[in-house]
């Protein structure tokens, strides 16, 4: 995962908890790794979800109110674009077989535990979000080299095709050790009509 310089953001993550002491732990095990936010409700959750682009979501299963499976439940209907990994003192059973999350750690869970599945959860959603931008950032290529611009500048979907390209580009960024090489290779490649 990236070392962040100041220009530079850092994956973010958001730590569900209901026990504030516990969240706040895991949120000073990730200080200097990541951009974290805290909320101690399952509710609190699906608000910030909505609002922001989190990358990775540890999860607590057993909160009062709105509860992690719950949460997790509501995420795979809105298809959430990030990774879970419940992190919880309940002991898994086969219920855990349908349920849509990336990693389970089981508490108590080591410092050096979280950082670690946090990181791999970050390499692989960076992995998925350069593949996605590789895709759309292949059409726009090939568009831009057999259209004139003036046709492009007035084509909606061409517009947010190219927003949704540089959206994917910067994450990819946040979420990877420089990607740059991949980036380069890629826009390497020739895809004009000759």
């Amino acid at each position: 995962m990236p070392e962040a310089t100041e220009s530079e953001a850092l994956p973010t993550v958001l730590i569900v908890d209901d026990e504030k002491e516990v969240a706040d732990a895991y949120a000073l095990r990730l200080r200097g790794l990541c951009d974290v936010q805290t909320v101690y409700d399952g509710s609190s959750a699906l608000e910030l979800l909505e609002a922001e682009e989190i990358d990775v979501v540890l999860l607590d299963r057993h909160m009062p109110g709105l509860s992690g499976d719950e949460v997790l439940a509501e995420l795979d209907e809105r298809d959430y674009y990030g990774r879970v990994i419940m992190i919880t003192a309940i002991d898994p059973g086969f219920d855990v077989l349908d349920m849509p999350f990336d990693d389970y750690l089981c508490k108590p869970v080591e410092r050096e535990d979280v950082r670690t599945a946090v990181e791999h959860q970050c390499s692989i959603l960076g992995y998925e979000t350069l593949g996605e931008y590789f895709a759309v950032e292949a059409k726009r290529s090939v568009l831009e080299a057999e259209l004139p611009a003036s046709e492009l500048e007035a084509h909606d979907e061409y517009a947010d095709l190219k927003r949704r390209g540089n959206q994917l580009r910067r994450r990819a960024r946040r979420l990877l050790d420089d990607p740059r090489d991949l980036f380069e290779t890629f826009d390497a490649v020739g895809r004009e009509g000759r």
